[in-house]
């Protein structure tokens, strides 16, 4: 499969809701990076988009374009609409994404979008005020990693 395929499955399992296709996209020593859980590896990535969509019940709608790769590298743009369950208020995030692949597989997975942006969708008032803050950047950042041990954790559990 053609990087640029590769990029395409992932994105197209996501919008359908499919976690195991979207992992299934990944190396075994996936890196991935984002304004939301900072950086992650292995099965934490892995977990983080299971999670995602288990916890998005089919909910999410997402878009993406620009998919462009060459052997080493690729990139994507992408949109995710959704409801924030914390605050249960409605969220678009514009994402650009980066890749490397190695094997045939996606290796490293960077994430860039604007967290004053996305927290003032998810917060309101309090992302208007505080989201541009690293004091409130870091506390999404432990937020989502604490739901992710947890996620983590109770999969192990029902295993």
């Amino acid at each position: 499969m053609a990087n640029a395929e590769l990029i395409t499955t992932f994105y197209e399992s996501f919008a359908n809701g499919d976690a195991e296709g979207m992992v299934a996209c990944y190396h075994d020593n996936i890196q991935f990076q984002d304004p939301a859980f900072g950086t992650l590896k292995n099965e934490d990535v892995k977990n983080m988009w299971r999670m995602l969509i288990e916890r998005s019940k089919g909910e999410i709608k997402l878009s993406f374009s620009n998919v462009q790769a060459n052997e080493k590298t690729g990139s994507s743009n992408w949109r995710a609409e959704y409801v924030f369950s914390a605050t249960n208020r409605k969220v678009i995030n514009i994402i650009s994404a980066e890749f490397e692949f190695k094997d045939g597989k996606i290796i490293k997975h960077t994430d860039s979008f604007d967290i004053y942006k996305w927290s003032q969708q998810a917060f309101g008032l309090k992302g208007y005020l505080l989201g541009w803050t690293s004091f409130m950047q870091h506390k999404i950042q432990q937020q989502s990693n604490s739901l992710l041990k947890k996620y983590t954790a109770n999969k192990a559990v029902s295993s």
